[in-house]
């Protein structure tokens, strides 16, 4: 069995969306899962390009984005996996560019335009989502975070299954807030949130990635 994981954020090495990313990766890993991880911002690849070839009456085949670069392997590679988990932050309420552009090519090329709203994917398979975010959940809650959330979750639930998500708030945004402007933010409250409560975040993602795995396999 293989999960791959998508990493959305432009960091790639010891912050909050990769590092989740990992711990459920570890997660599937301890009930003897491959896995791999990807980062989306080291490809070169664009959105939708709105061609609607794999629309065509005529197309070969299913489900197969016409739009060749760096994400042409991933999606193929996608179509043979056994679950896969996306990871974002939140910027301005949605994905990061990156993470959106990529939710359009890999769900796109499955969106049926059939009366029954069926799904071209091959087969069913499970899936997550983990949103990281500066806002604590009170202020999420309160600009409506939730509603996109669901959109994207239910629109992965139609095209290849099940979906998870796991949003984590609050996270901390620099490791030297007296670099940056952030006035509205309580420095010392951020670092003590990332060591006692990030670290429970991290076990939630690493009991996801377990879940992604059925007991049967």
């Amino acid at each position: 069995m293989k999960i791959i994981a998508f990493n959305g954020s432009p960091r790639k090495k010891g912050w909050n969306t990769v590092t989740l990313l990992e711990n459920a990766l570890a997660g599937a890993a301890s009930k003897g899962c491959e896995t791999k991880l990807v980062h989306l911002y080291n490809l070169k690849f664009s959105g939708c390009v709105s061609c609607f070839t794999c629309k065509r009456r005529d197309r070969k085949e299913d489900g197969v984005c016409a739009v060749q670069d760096d994400l042409t392997p991933i999606l193929a590679e996608i179509r043979e996996a056994d679950a896969f988990i996306i990871g974002s932050p939140i910027y301005y309420g949605a994905e990061s560019a990156a993470t959106r552009a990529f939710f359009e090519r890999l769900c796109f090329p499955y969106n049926s335009y059939a009366k029954d709203l069926h799904s071209l994917f091959p087969k069913k398979i499970q899936t997550a989502l983990i949103y990281t975010m500066n806002v604590d959940k009170e202020f999420m809650e309160q600009l409506g975070y939730q509603h996109h959330f669901n959109l994207m979750t239910s629109a992965l639930e139609r095209h290849f299954g099940g979906c998870e998500l796991l949003p984590v708030t609050d996270t901390m945004q620099y490791s030297d807030y007296d670099k940056f402007e952030s006035e509205r933010f309580d420095a010392e409250a951020k670092h003590r949130r990332h060591q006692e409560v990030f670290p429970e975040d991290c076990r939630q993602a690493f009991e996801l990635g377990k879940r992604l795995v059925p007991e049967e396999w």
